[in-house]
């Protein structure tokens, strides 16, 4: 089985962030972390510290947690990751202007063979790779929340990825003890276009009031043996990401996507899911 590289860069210390650094540190990388900001960098180490405890607690850690935060650094800028990374995925709020200039700087840090990824859900890996010098090393490794926990990653190939990457990429994929899908560069790709749908549509019944939350989501727990209700899985992921993703969504694919008004103005009020304590549903 394909090993992981060596040393893994992540850029950006949020949740999925954190996740995918955890997942890689396990698979035995070393991994720096790109998180500016003494408060941050804290916390991005504290939620990679946190997660390895948690998969210790659970059984799921075969080395002590101290040992394996021993090859995790947290770094302030992409131009501090080591020459020598063999793998950068960025995971920076799904905005294309900065995800361009972080993955800019990161190709400028590392050595031509290194490899380039975006954990984006929904925007074009094709115009990201536009910005690059070299787009052939260049793909999308789409995660899912919570990143240790799911078991899937997208391989989202653009025109110019070098095809023997693709493989490459499910190899690693495969060694963090994930699936891979590849899946052609088209908006949402597989999963967000299919996940975001159904979501908006449980939005819609809610606003509608065809039944309330709870009874949407037991439906479709308990009738179509999903995992999570859609109204859940946006709690989980969070309404102001689901949002940003449909508005790109509904820009290039059409009304089908159009985001309903409650889901507008429960982001405006801050209920954005679990992160918060309410979205659809309460969190305590």
């Amino acid at each position: 089985m394909t090993a992981v590289p060596a040393r893994v860069g992540v850029i950006g210390g949020g949740r999925m962030g954190a996740g995918i650094a955890q997942v890689f540190l396990v698979a035995g990388a070393r991994v720096a972390v790109v998180e500016a900001g003494g408060e941050a960098a804290a916390a991005a180490r504290g939620r990679v510290a946190h997660g390895l405890e948690e998969a210790a607690r659970r059984g799921k850690l075969d080395l002590e947690v101290a040992t394996v935060l021993d090859r995790l650094t947290v770094v302030g800028s992409p131009a501090e990751l080591d020459r020598e990374t063999g793998l950068v995925v960025e995971a920076v709020p799904e905005q294309a202007d900065l995800k361009a200039q972080v993955l800019r700087a990161a190709e400028a840090a590392v050595a031509p063979d290194a490899v380039l990824a975006t954990n984006t859900s929904s925007l074009s890996v094709t115009e990201l790779a536009s910005a690059l010098e070299r787009p052939t090393r260049f793909l999308g490794l789409h995660f899912f929340n919570p990143v240790p926990a799911s078991k899937l990653v997208e391989v989202v190939v653009a025109p110019e990825t070098d095809p023997q990457l693709v493989g490459t990429a499910g190899g690693w994929v495969r060694a963090l003890g994930k699936t891979d899908v590849v899946v052609k560069d088209s908006p949402g790709f597989a999963s967000s276009r299919l996940g975001v749908l159904l979501g908006l549509e449980a939005i819609r019944m809610l606003e509608e009031g065809v039944a309330d939350a709870e009874a949407i989501d037991t439906a479709m727990e308990l009738g179509y043996r999903h995992p999570m209700g859609p109204l859940r899985s946006t709690d989980l992921v969070g309404l102001d990401v689901r949002l940003a993703i449909a508005e790109y969504l509904h820009r290039t694919l059409g009304e089908r996507f159009a985001p309903p008004q409650l889901l507008r103005d429960k982001v405006a009020a801050g209920e954005l899911g679990r992160k918060t304590g309410r979205g659809f549903h309460t969190y305590t």
